[in-house]
């Protein structure tokens, strides 16, 4: 049992994670009417949603199911090593607390997808001070750790496919803002790094950091 425990708290962070995304959704919709866009109205991005309902119900599930034991053929991990899976469960936690950050600084302006005829707001306080999309970044760290936890080729086609997806995700959207923002959008992107923090940004920190102690 000791062996499932931190697939099965892997598993509930995933759930609530994914749970408190539908719930944003479902309230947009009430409040807009137009669901965040978790249907997209355009094609590519409904082809876009196509790929990636797979990968998330798989991405939620498999944790559970390797706890309970039910690894044959491309569900059986390709290794189990204890000192792996509990800071990777760190490291999703983690992520799924830093995201709520990030949702809570976007608030109405949160979207799922992009709606070509939406004049977005450009968010560049909080984490988007730093990361010009930090919620996927996040996602990014928290498809990792669960690839990291549980090796087995489906998780590992899964978290690939994930990834891709994100960063095709991340031009579209950076396409779209600037067409919204023009030159302000394109500063920022300047200035700010996609993924992670530009180098200099970080150099700064460390400075302010060791200037203190």
């Amino acid at each position: 049992m000791r062996h499932a425990i931190p697939e099965i708290l892997l598993g509930v962070v995933l759930a609530v994670y994914w749970a408190r995304v539908l719930r944003m959704a479902y309230k947009a919709d009430r409040r807009t009417g137009q669901a965040a866009n978790l249907v997209p109205g355009e094609r590519i991005g409904k082809i876009i949603r196509i790929l990636w309902t797979p990968v998330i119900l798989i991405w939620v599930a498999h944790p559970f199911v390797t706890a309970c034991g039910f690894g044959p053929g491309v569900l059986k991990p390709l290794y189990f090593k204890s000192w792996i899976a509990w800071p990777a469960l760190g490291a999703a936690t983690i992520g799924w607390l830093l995201s709520r950050i990030c949702w809570k600084v976007m608030g109405r302006q949160w979207r799922m997808g992009i709606d070509p005829a939406e004049q977005n707001q450009l968010i560049d306080r909080g984490p988007f001070g730093w990361v010009r999309h930090p919620i996927y970044s996040l996602s990014g760290m928290m498809m990792l750790a669960t690839m990291a936890m549980i090796p087995s080729p489906l998780m590992l086609a899964a978290g690939v496919v994930h990834l891709a997806l994100l960063g095709w995700e991340a031009i579209r959207e950076e396409q779209h803002m600037l067409r919204v923002h023009g030159s302000r959008y394109a500063y920022y992107r300047r200035e700010v790094g996609a993924f992670l923090p530009r180098t200099y940004l970080i150099s700064y920190v460390v400075q302010v950091i060791a200037g203190r102690f």
